[in-house]
């Protein structure tokens, strides 16, 4: 079976979902949450909704509406069916932070 089939016609390819991700920026730091290591994992589940485990710099960050609201919106044309799983374990750290990532902070200012 080719990853065509596997995939359905519907669904949107991992690496596609990821890319439409960089254009959700948390809203305290300025920069997005792949280049920030908040995104844990993207697969779609059995049902073929798309399952997005991520996390947030702190348990205690208010913005997980405003960050799901931006979800929405990169995910919109891509994806019917989606959720946000939050997950606390293991705890985000600033490591998780890419390269580019470091270079955005680092232009806004930030000493990382």
């Amino acid at each position: 079976m080719t990853d065509e089939q596997q995939l359905g016609s519907t669904q949107t390819p991992i690496e596609d979902v990821t890319e439409a991700l960089h254009d959700v920026i948390d809203p305290e730091l300025g920069v997005n949450i792949v280049d920030l290591g908040l995104l844990y994992g993207v697969a779609y589940n059995d049902e073929g909704a798309l399952l997005i485990d991520m996390t947030l710099t702190t348990a205690a960050c208010p913005l997980t509406d405003v960050l799901e609201d931006q979800v929405a919106r990169a995910l919109d044309p891509l994806v019917d069916d989606w959720r946000v799983n939050w997950v606390w374990m293991p705890p985000w750290g600033p490591e998780r932070i890419t390269e580019d990532g470091r270079d955005q902070m680092r232009a806004l200012g930030f000493n990382i």
